[in-house]
């Protein structure tokens, strides 16, 4: 459970807010999505994170302590059966709360809390710590462009990376031979 707030709670006192945020998170892994106030995405979302994180768990007493958030059976088996599965490479941020301006009676401000179930893409390394390497070596060093190791190590893990970032390395190495050519001169 988050911390606890020191002023007003949710429209009630701390028992209700603990059943009003448990009743969100039920309706946020049936649904995946659902609209609600912002006050209450942003208390919704460590909770709903937190329950998430058990479920990649997996084990007896992960589903034990979800269930004693969440009582309904279903929603659990939903969320470990369906929602785990899916979330299982990705490393948190689990939700998505986006802000769909103000309600039409009370003006209050209205947000979509989600489920982020695509699939999770990784980063490509940073040329630019590639190209900086050599570049910080040369000085001290005073060797020639092809007998550093350190520029031969981008060229091989981009290689790994795909034909996308080979072609990233190959600029970035040829871009520090550049560097060190322009150096020398």
């Amino acid at each position: 459970m988050p911390k606890p707030t020191k002023g007003p709670r949710l429209g009630g006192g701390p028992a209700h807010e603990r059943l009003l945020l448990a009743n969100l998170a039920a309706a946020l892994y049936t649904h995946k999505s659902i609209k609600t106030t912002e006050t209450k995405a942003k208390r919704l979302r460590p909770l709903a994170e937190r329950l998430i994180t058990f479920a990649k768990r997996g084990d007896l007493h992960a589903r034990r302590r979800v269930l004693s958030v969440i009582g309904d059976k279903e929603v659990v088996h939903t969320l470990f059966a369906e929602i785990a599965p899916l979330v299982a490479d990705r490393e948190g941020g689990y939700t998505r709360i986006t802000k769909v301006g103000n309600r039409k009676g009370d003006n209050a401000p209205m947000a979509v809390i989600e489920l982020v179930l695509e699939p999770v893409t990784p980063k490509a390394k940073s040329t630019k710590k590639a190209a900086a390497a050599p570049k910080a070596e040369k000085p001290a060093e005073e060797a020639p462009a092809e007998e550093t190791p350190a520029e031969e190590t981008p060229a091989e893990e981009s290689a790994d990376a795909g034909a996308e970032s080979q072609a990233e390395g190959e600029a970035a190495e040829a871009a520090a031979e550049d560097a060190v050519e322009k150096k020398s001169e």
